[in-house]
């Protein structure tokens, strides 16, 4: 038979561990992957439509040679993307509505982001 102190301390770290283990899953959600390309013609696609109230993760990938700002003064981002990679951008949580966005290099290319 164990003693009781061993018996206490081992309670204790397996408490712990279903703690540890379990806590990605109890409160936090993982941040959703959108995807959203800039190309010659504009952003691809146009318009992009993610949740109401949650955090999401869109990968930006600048698909042209020059480097690119995506930029929105409705949810306040900026973010350069130099030529040829992708970034996250981090939006939200937002209210549901229309909101625009823009390549601050090139202000005649914009977008819409819809939430829903």
């Amino acid at each position: 038979m164990l003693p009781m102190h061993a018996f206490n301390n081992r309670a204790v770290f397996a408490i712990l561990v279903v703690l540890l283990v379990g806590l990605p899953t109890v409160g936090l959600a993982k941040d959703a992957d959108y995807r959203l390309a800039i190309i010659k013609q504009g952003f691809q696609p146009q318009a992009l439509s993610i949740p109401a109230g949650k955090r999401v993760k869109v990968l930006v990938h600048n698909k042209l040679v020059r480097p690119a700002e995506f930029e929105s003064y409705d949810f306040t981002v900026e973010k350069v993307v130099p030529g040829g990679t992708t970034v996250p951008v981090y939006i939200g949580p937002l209210k549901k509505g229309r909101y625009k966005f823009f390549n601050d290099f090139a202000q005649n290319m914009q977008g819409k982001l819809r939430v829903r």
